[in-house]
């Protein structure tokens, strides 16, 4: 994924670019990136890796060396950003967030001739922001040049440029797969991934994009340079997964559809009469837990927390790059609470069951600690498909996602032509892959959130949302 935050005012905005960054680092492990303007001194950048230290830590020590009325900054799980670009539409800063597909076929289709080329990261890949900058850079101007862009790439391209003249230029996805929202105090404007960002500086809302909308801010406003689009596909796994839980999106609280999709889970089970009786409920730390109060307000079971994540010492369980390490931290961050486990029969929901790679350690985790059931919910539908949109649910294969790959298992290629019936937990085949995973992992047993129970408890109109990774449909 990858998150943003840009600022212009009548003031220096190199302490709100820094903590507005800072609060966009739920979204990515890899990389963080500043840039300021001083309209005497220019444009002043740094780029940090992030894999093994915070964004704070790595970008403290050049906080005073910064200044300026205007920035941009960047949390990214991909390319070394923002970056700095020279053109016939002038010298400006650029950071995005999306996926180009069809990177490969955009240099060959506009940039085969012997005139252009492109810096290669580590992994040999192209830059996709530079890639985007380059697509950018066929038109006249920024503003036909960003719509250029969104058209040609297979994908989805958000993005902030901050200009040499200090203003910020945002556009959202073509269809709006991400969030821009803007917010504005005395002496300025901000924009942003994640609203509680800026209300933590001192900002209020001010303006939220339409998709394919194009937006200039200033210190004293915001100007329209192209209306927003009809079309809208914002991603559904913002308010189920990584969106963070005091942010809004298109006017829906993440914590509260958090809370109301788990009771809607709960109660749809309730009508089918399939609530297995047990002493608590529980979230899987951090996201699984506001699901899981709604499940167990809806449900009448008492909500507990039989296990904590320590955090202090690994915030993030996959930032070591060895598979062996990562699965050890994680191990070493679930620190049991005895009293709620022995003997106790649990029922746990996640936020998600992508890959499945740390379920089996959490369940013999806790029967290892003495539980006598362990229950599993997802808050999601089973993730049938990787991400073509976002960086989130990406692999080298469809085959890395946990139901796809127990349906390859169960069936072969036959099976993944009934993605749908799998999909289905009445089905025969749904309930075959409930049993098979349960079998897998120990589960007493297993439920996922269905499709209409998640676009119930975001509650905006469906045709809005993209469920491409649940549905396969676009």
């Amino acid at each position: 994924m990858g998150g943003f935050f840009g600022a212009v005012s009548q003031r220096d905005v190199s302490l709100d670019i820094f903590f507005g960054v800072d609060y966009h680092s739920h979204l990515g492990t890899r990389r963080g990136g500043m840039i300021i303007h001083d309209v005497k001194d220019g444009f002043q950048r740094q780029i940090h890796s992030i894999e093994n230290t915070p964004f704070r830590t790595k970008f403290e020590k050049d906080l005073s060396s910064f200044h300026g009325a205007s920035g941009i900054g960047c949390i990214s799980d991909t390319d070394p950003q923002p970056l700095l670009v020279r053109s016939h539409l002038g010298l400006y800063a650029i950071t995005t967030v999306g996926i180009i597909n069809n990177a490969e076929e955009l240099v060959e289709q506009y940039f085969s001739d012997h005139g252009h080329q492109f810096m290669a990261m580590s992994s040999g890949k192209i830059n996709s922001t530079e890639l985007a900058a380059a697509l950018i850079n066929q038109k006249n101007d920024l503003v036909s040049g960003i719509l250029h862009a969104q058209e040609a790439i297979n994908g989805s391209l958000t993005l902030l440029i901050l200009t040499d003249q200090g203003e910020i230029i945002a556009a959202r996805d073509r269809v709006g797969r991400l969030p821009v929202l803007i917010g504005k105090n005395g002496q300025g404007h901000c924009v942003s991934f994640e609203s509680f960002a800026y209300h933590k500086l001192g900002y209020e809302d001010a303006y939220e994009l339409g998709p394919r909308e194009v937006v200039r801010i200033r210190a004293e406003g915001v100007d329209v340079l192209s209306p927003a689009g009809e079309e809208m596909k914002i991603c559904a796994f913002l308010w189920t997964y990584y969106g963070y839980p005091n942010s809004n999106y298109e006017g829906v609280n993440v914590e509260l559809m958090r809370y109301h999709n788990g009771a809607v889970m709960a109660r749809d089970e309730k009508k089918r009469g399939s609530l297995p009786d047990v002493d608590y409920v529980a979230g899987v730390p951090d996201s699984g837990i506001p699901h899981a109060i709604g499940y167990a307000n809806e449900s009448g079971v008492h909500f507990a927390r039989p296990f904590i994540k320590y955090t202090p010492t690994w915030p993030r369980s996959f930032m070591p790059t060895n598979q062996d390490v990562r699965n050890q931290v994680a191990k070493m961050k679930q620190i049991p609470v005895p009293e709620l486990i022995q003997g106790k029969k649990l029922l746990f929901v996640d936020d998600s069951i992508v890959r499945g790679t740390q379920l089996r350690e959490t369940v013999e985790f806790l029967y290892e600690s003495g539980a006598k059931e362990v229950h599993m919910r997802s808050a999601c539908p089973p993730i049938m498909y990787s991400c073509k949109y976002l960086n989130f649910s990406r692999g080298n294969s469809d085959m890395d996602l946990l139901a796809r790959r127990t349906i390859q298992e169960l069936e072969g290629d036959e099976g993944q032509k009934h993605l749908e019936e799998y999909a289905d937990p009445s089905s025969r085949r749904g309930q075959c892959m409930l049993k098979t995973i349960c079998e897998r992992f120990g589960f007493d047993s297993l439920g996922y959130q269905s499709l209409e129970g998640v676009l119930e408890a975001i509650g905006i109109d469906k045709d809005k949302l993209c469920t491409y990774c649940w549905s396969g449909k676009e």
